[in-house]
């Protein structure tokens, strides 16, 4: 599917709908469940993840395997909270009592089945409008389904689970695979530490990040499929996500160390194998390697979490024939949170830099090496699980290169460079957890190398600011 499609896909994988209580309940948040749920809850944050006790990453799916309502996992969805962190870093393991269960003959489990369907769906409609209509286009452009997608996944075995999400794309009517991640987990003690570790095989490179402030989770969670983008973006910042299968190892120690280290190979939907040397390009030659680094940690009743993140990857010429491109990310990210007032409300702050050193051979580029950087930061205020404020300003540089980027009309550079700029500003209204109102608008002081005259055809970066107003529904 293409990058926007999946960009917008990636944002359900963590979203939640009401969950199906047992009677007899107590209070948790706003929703209720059963006491003896809010202890097998308070128990799994106490063992399985020791950092993450101050508050599951979940689709529907997870809602109704879990009992928990969306608040017990997110802020405001896909962000996680505590509880959230260690559902995922555990390998999306934990369920009510309701389940189905077999043995052998002697008296191992052979079997873990959910009674409730591991079924959810999502449905998006859009509007958008840019300050100046594409040339030749109309303005104004609907989509009924802006996004239609279909989850399946939870808990396949006491340390084992994972999701698997097929998409519709509005503009061609076809669905795909977007996002896959399954894993198996376990915990030990290691150096007198707790530990977690455990496998995670995905189809897209920060899919399984726990902190959801790296390229596949990382805000805007929903932009338009229809408005004008910046023509460059670095290789991990959404490029491979479908196009990939990953296997990495990771550990948590003593909650306030998270390592994973791992590689991906080119997996293309939809194409013969083995794969023809004349249909390589741009596929990865060989395995790229992946690497995670963080340190979470707790500065009073605020949570930190600073680290590194990057991947060294090789691509096909086009052709498949000849040396091939190599692209080396390093990137850093932040996330911050904040608790305020009753607890209820809270303020968030993420933010990512990634650097991207390019080499091309000769003929593939004006340059045989080029740089791209990419900023992006996000400031969002919670408030009660069903408003959220977000300012978010983002910017991209690079090395002015005239063959990556020509002058053409709407998406070209007059100026030979990638600079973009700009600042994001958005409402989320949340009247129900599984239902969001969704008011963006994008505003670009810089497109493309340029603030007027961009494109070399007349047009300025400010004709692309967006109006984009989008409803998700989740069930």
């Amino acid at each position: 599917m293409g990058a926007k499609s999946i960009r917008l896909a990636l944002v359900l994988v963590a979203a939640a709908a009401t969950p199906l209580f047992a009677s007899g309940a107590t209070t948790h948040g706003s929703t209720s469940m059963s006491a003896a749920l809010a202890g097998r809850v308070r128990t799994y944050e106490a063992t399985l993840n020791h950092t993450f006790t101050h508050s599951f990453d979940k689709t529907p799916s997870f809602a109704r395997q879990t009992g928990l309502a969306c608040s017990a996992c997110h802020t405001h969805y896909p962000e996680l909270t505590a509880m959230g962190r260690a559902f995922k870093l555990n390998g999306y393991v934990f369920r009510r009592a309701d389940s189905l269960q077999g043995q052998n003959s002697v008296g191992d489990q052979n079997l873990l089945l959910n009674l409730v369907a591991p079924l959810s769906f999502m449905v998006q409609t859009s509007y958008t409008a840019t300050k100046t209509a594409q040339p030749g286009t109309q303005n104004g452009i609907a989509f009924l389904p802006d996004e239609l997608s279909v989850f399946t996944g939870g808990e396949i075995s006491p340390h084992m689970g994972g999701f698997l999400q097929l998409t519709m794309d509005p503009q061609d009517g076809s669905f795909g695979v977007d996002n896959a991640d399954f894993r198996y987990a376990n915990t030990t003690t290691f150096l007198g530490k707790h530990t977690v570790f455990g496998l995670s095989l995905n189809n897209n490179p920060t899919v399984q990040d726990l902190w959801n402030d790296t390229p596949a989770w990382g805000f805007p969670y929903g932009t338009s499929a229809a408005a004008p983008t910046p023509a460059a973006a670095a290789l991990i910042d959404g490029q491979l996500g479908g196009q990939v299968a990953g296997l990495s190892a990771y550990t948590m120690w003593g909650d306030h160390l998270y390592a994973e280290f791992g590689g991906y190979r080119s997996a293309p939907v939809g194409v013969e194998r083995p794969i023809a040397v004349g249909d390589l390009g741009g596929l990865v030659q060989g395995t790229a390697p992946y690497w995670r680094v963080a340190l979470p940690f707790n500065l009073g009743n605020n949570y930190v979490s600073v680290g590194t993140y990057g991947m060294s990857t090789k691509l096909y010429p086009d052709g498949g024939a000849g040396d091939p491109a190599r692209f080396t990310d390093m990137a850093f990210d932040l996330n911050f949170l904040i608790p305020s007032g009753s607890g209820a409300n809270s303020f968030t702050t993420d933010a990512t830099w990634i650097h991207e050193s390019q080499h091309r051979p000769a003929g593939g580029s004006a340059n045989v090496d080029n740089t791209l950087d990419t900023y992006r930061l996000d400031a969002m205020y919670h408030i009660e699980h069903r408003w959220a404020f977000t300012v978010a300003p983002f910017a991209s540089s690079g090395s002015a290169d005239a063959d990556l980027y020509a002058p053409e009309e709407l998406t070209g550079s007059a100026s030979g460079t990638p600079n973009s700029s700009g600042v994001i500003g958005e409402v989320d209204v949340m009247p129900w957890q599984n239902t969001r109102f969704q008011f963006q608008y994008v505003a670009y002081n810089k497109f493309n190398g340029g603030s007027t005259n961009y494109d070399g055809f007349g047009r300025n970066a400010s004709d692309n600011n967006t109006l984009y107003f989008l409803v998700w529904l989740l069930f």
